[in-house]
């Protein structure tokens, strides 16, 4: 690994990291150098029975890596919770240098039968838990004055190919990649950068989609790489960038809007609009 890749003397949150991508995130991130909190609550994949023990038990792997480690067992979607593991870590390692934001649940329903309860959930835990943990490692960095890493994630289903029953998955997720674009740009001045990844991996979150499937790229440990580089000096540069990991492949994920057009008439009409929603159903030209 290079110099520039090393986290040595760095501080890692990593949240949801007792199991599957945060997991391997948190191993991957304690053998480049870095002093790991790994948060996780060990709860079931819709957030249920929490039994607190995964955390422990990735702490200790990292120990017997010859790595240092904490564990915390807070809710990121309590602020007092969040305050609480933010001021543990910093009475311990004295310092905060990058956050992870990785913990998530699913409540899947079509949305006729989704209750209101099913929605909050996780946009409780995926949406407010990425936006109160890095509100407050911001704060942490930005007075530390020595920059810092804040990696999100985001997922497919926010911007591929919808499938039934992720309304509330699907939502949260794309609102983690506006926030983290607009995280960048606040966090541009003080040398804190903000990046979100949307990953493939095979997980409890995923196992009903890639069942039967043994491709080594879809290890969690395949991905772990990309976080230790965004969470590394040599990605100083790089904010607001939205990189989907699916496969060994690797790209960009971007919003634009497509070709401008303009009314026949000077303002639009149903029947022009009806027109031009046709159009842009075409096929291209080959």
């Amino acid at each position: 690994m290079s110099e520039a890749n090393r986290l040595d003397g760095k501080v890692a949150l990593v949240t949801g990291a007792g199991r599957g991508l945060g997991r391997a995130y948190a191993l991957a991130l304690a053998r480049a150098g870095a002093r790991v909190v790994v948060n996780d609550l060990g709860v079931q994949l819709d957030g249920s029975r929490p039994d607190g023990e995964s955390a422990g038990a990735v702490v200790a792997e990292i120990r017997r890596g010859g790595g240092q480690a904490l564990a915390n067992t807070e809710s990121v979607t309590d602020p007092a919770a969040v305050e609480r593991m933010i001021e543990g870590t910093l009475a311990l390692f004295h310092r905060l240098d990058i956050l992870v934001n990785n913990a998530g649940i699913v409540r899947s329903r079509p949305l006729a039968e989704m209750s209101l309860t099913e929605w909050q959930a996780v946009l409780d835990v995926h949406l407010t838990g990425t936006f109160l943990c890095s509100r407050a490692a911001f704060r942490v960095m930005r007075d530390a004055g020595r920059g810092g890493r804040i990696i999100n994630t985001t997922s497919g289903a926010a911007f591929a190919g919808p499938y039934p029953g992720s309304a509330n998955y699907a939502a949260a997720k794309a609102g983690i990649i506006a926030m983290t674009r607009v995280v960048a740009v606040e966090g541009q001045p003080h040398g804190i950068t903000c990046n979100a990844i949307a990953p493939l991996a095979r997980t409890r979150m995923s196992e009903q989609f890639l069942a039967g499937q043994n491709d080594s790229a879809l290890e969690p440990e395949a991905v772990a790489p990309i976080i230790v580089y965004l969470a590394s000096d040599a990605a100083a540069a790089v904010s607001g960038v939205i990189l989907r990991a699916a496969r060994g492949e690797l790209s960009t994920i971007t919003t634009e809007a497509g070709s401008v057009f303009r009314s026949p008439s000077g303002q639009w009409t149903p029947e022009e609009v009806a027109a031009f929603i046709v159009q842009l159903a075409r096929p291209a030209p080959h």
